[in-house]
């Protein structure tokens, strides 16, 4: 009997046939949704055999919503992600239209859903751009409801423009707007107890799953009082709330002053040896480099939302491309969760059967696993690794991989399915 999924004491209680809501979405959403979940469905069957199933109820978004209700993200479809707490999606377009702000971040801030996502790993068969693609293995932590995202803007012109410069002027003393008269304006939250969350979350994902360490990366060389304090505040979290389990480049740093470079390596080299997860930081743009030069240094990074957008997308094109790029969007502290397809809507090939699902079969492969149903997302990647591994892919990898077959988006979807053992 179908239930919805409950949260409590910081735990998720999943029934045996959790409701889980789906948006289809928009362009290729109706092209992706369907032979998506007959893989997750299959995976299911291959794990539990009848003793467990999903339940997908569809609401509606995007235009497909406004088409039938008038609304683009009716009220309904914010209750249902309430109500049964874990969901997916398919990509959204956001409408044209003044005071229209993107679908995504009307659900993303609705549900606070602070953290997005983004396992990134290459699978064999993939072609890549980088030398070893193997060496491959992120986690992004995206803090998703702050920083310029946020959506504070005022355009050069308007009352609220002329009035904020005015303020910054007069009021604030700022002297380094180079053009005041023409100059559009952005506010950019960064607050503590927003980055103390998510940091915080990356953390205890990485002692969760035995991973080696914790990648701050900011700006705060520049921006030092936002994505300075941003730093500053995970360092302080590290070492004040998991001080048994962590070890900070601050710590190194401080012992490195005070009783020099070889003892500041022996205790790194002991941190180590204890299984203690390494928490450092790296400046944005440094870090661009660092994770095409030495990947295998990098495993969870937390960082703030601008950061992780430029971060996601270039890490997913290491190994494959957005379209086999899966994401989540997650409150860990109320249980609210959206999985969701990376990429955008491609109107241009709708209906065409050139799509490739992969990001939302692999969104749909982290939803188990948030489930707890690991054997389910295991079954998952494993096939998609042997469909990979055999060359048989869609139309935006077939033009990469020598000696590859062609599959259509349902096609593609089939050929994961046999490969489920």
């Amino acid at each position: 009997m179908s239930k919805s999924i409950e949260f409590k004491n910081g735990q998720l209680i999943v029934p045996d046939q959790p409701v889980i809501p789906f948006i289809e979405g928009d362009g290729i959403g109706k092209d992706i949704t369907e032979p998506s979940q007959r893989v997750i469905n299959a995976a299911v069957r291959a794990a539990y055999g009848d003793s467990k199933k999903i339940v997908w109820k569809e609401v509606l978004a995007g235009k497909k919503a406004f088409e039938l209700t008038g609304t683009y993200m009716p009220d309904e479809t914010l209750e249902a992600f309430q109500n049964y707490l874990v969901g997916i999606k398919g990509p959204l377009e956001t409408p044209v239209g003044d005071g229209i702000r993107s679908l995504n971040v009307a659900l993303r801030q609705t549900l606070d859903l602070y953290v997005c996502l983004r396992p990134i790993r290459w699978f064999k068969g993939v072609p890549s751009p980088i030398r070893y693609p193997e060496l491959v293995d992120m986690h992004i932590f995206r803090e998703n409801t702050e920083d310029i995202y946020a959506g504070i803007e005022f355009m050069t012109g308007t009352e609220k423009a002329i009035r904020f410069r005015d303020f910054l002027i007069n009021e604030m003393g700022v002297e380094v707007i180079r053009f005041p008269e023409t100059s559009s304006f952005g506010v950019k939250p960064v607050s503590k107890e927003g980055s103390v969350r998510l940091i915080k979350a990356a953390i205890q994902y990485a002692i969760v799953r035995e991973l080696p360490s914790v990648t701050i990366v900011h700006k705060g060389n520049i921006m030092k009082f936002t994505e300075g304090a941003f730093k500053n505040w995970g360092y302080d979290l590290a070492e004040n709330e998991f001080a048994d389990q962590t070890f900070t480049w601050r710590q190194f740093q401080q012992i490195e002053k005070e009783l020099g470079k070889n003892e500041a390596k022996a205790s790194l080299y002991a941190a180590k040896a204890l299984g203690k997860v390494i928490i450092k930081d790296v400046i944005t743009d440094a870090f661009l480099q660092e994770s095409l030069l030495h990947p295998f240094d990098h495993s969870v990074i937390a960082t703030l939302n601008l950061n992780g957008d430029y971060i996601s997308d270039q890490l997913a094109a290491m190994v494959g491309g957005i379209g086999i790029s899966p994401g989540a969007n997650i409150n860990y502290n109320s249980g609210f969760a959206i999985f969701e397809a990376t990429h955008g809507t491609a109107p241009n090939i709708a209906g065409t059967g050139k799509a490739n699902p992969g990001s939302l079969i692999l969104s749909g492969a982290m939803l188990l696993e948030y489930l707890g149903w690991y054997e389910a997302a295991e079954h998952v990647y494993d096939a998609m690794e042997h469909t990979f591994s055999k060359r048989k892919v869609t139309s935006d990898l077939f033009s990469m991989m020598e000696g590859a077959t062609l599959l259509s988006t349902s096609d593609f979807a089939d050929e994961i399915i046999r490969n489920i053992h």
